[in-house]
C-alpha cells in the first residue's frame, strides 16, 4: 500500500524529532545540578539552532523527581534535577507545519528499579502498538484499557487520564477537551480507524506513562502509532 502524503509528512517530523533527541544525549544537555527550567530551555536553544524552531504545538515539559508522577495537564514547580534521578521530556516541534510529538525518559546514576521503569515503558509501547495494529476495528477505550492492563502487569500503574491522540498538519483538528473522540481515552468508544470530517485518515499519537506512587517515580515514553516505528533512541 502506498504511503500518503500526511504520514510520510509525519514520519518525517518525527525522525528529526528523533535527532533532536538524540542531540540532546550527545551534548549532555541532561544532567545532575540543573533546573528543569534550565534543561527545557537549553533544548528550545538547541532546537532552534539545528532546525530553526521557534513554535510547538503544546507546552514543553521536562519533569525529573517526583514531578515524573503528573500528567501533562499538571504545571508544578521547577525541581532541581538531582543525582541518581530520573526525568522525562515531552516536546512538540512543529517541522514545516507538520506536528510532532515525542517523549523519552533518562536515567541518571546505577538505581535499578529506575532503570527497569525507563525499560518496561518501550516495552509497553511496542507491545501496545502491535496490539492495535492486529485489530480490526478498535476502539481508544479499548486501547487505554489494554495499557492500563499492561501498567498492571509490569508491576506500575498507569499514569495518565489518556494514552494519545491525533496528530496532524498543525494546527491538527481540535483537540476539544470534552471530544473524548480525539484521546486514547476510557470513554472514547469510536473506531480509531474511522476517517475524520473531511474523510482523511487520522494518525494518532501512543503514550505511555506509567508510574510508582510509593517510590515517587515515573516514567514517560511516546511517539507515532505506526508499524515497525523504529524511533527506539
Amino acid at each position: 500500500m502506498c504511503m500518503s502524503k500526511d504520514l510520510k509528512e509525519l514520519i518525517d517530523a518525527e525522525n528529526n524529532a528523533a535527532k533532536l533527541f538524540q542531540e540532546i544525549e550527545n551534548m549532555n544537555l541532561i544532567s545532575a545540578g540543573k533546573t528543569e527550567k534550565e534543561i527545557n530551555d537549553s533544548i528550545y536553544s538547541l532546537a532552534f539552532d539545528l532546525f530553526g524552531i521557534k513554535k510547538y504545538w503544546h507546552k514543553r515539559i521536562v519533569r525529573s523527581g517526583a514531578n515524573t508522577l503528573l500528567p501533562y495537564d499538571e504545571n508544578p514547580k521547577n525541581l532541581l534535577v538531582k543525582e541518581d534521578d530520573i526525568l522525562f521530556i515531552d516536546f512538540g516541534p512543529i517541522f514545516e507545519a507538520w506536528e510532532a510529538d515525542y517523549g523519552r525518559t533518562f536515567v541518571l546514576g546505577e538505581d535499578p528499579l529506575k532503570h527497569k521503569l525507563a525499560g518496561d515503558i518501550e516495552k509497553a509501547w511496542q507491545n501496545a502498538n502491535k496490539f492495535y495494529h492486529s485489530q480490526d476495528n478498535i476502539t481508544g477505550a479499548q486501547l487505554y484499557s489494554y495499557c492500563c492492563n499492561l501498567a498492571k502487569e509490569m508491576g506500575w500503574e498507569f499514569g495518565g487520564p489518556i494514552a494519545g491522540h491525533l496528530i496532524g498538519h498543525f494546527p491538527h483538528e481540535k483537540l476539544e477537551k470534552e471530544d473524548k473522540t480525539n484521546y486514547i481515552h476510557p470513554e472514547n468508544l469510536i473506531n480509531m480507524n474511522m476517517p475524520d470530517k473531511s474523510g482523511g485518515l487520522r494518525h494518532w499519537i501512543l503514550e505511555i506513562h506509567f508510574i510508582d506512587q510509593e517510590k515517587k517515580i515515573g516514567g514517560f515514553f511516546e511517539q507515532l502509532l505506526i508499524k515497525n516505528n523504529s524511533n527506539i533512541l
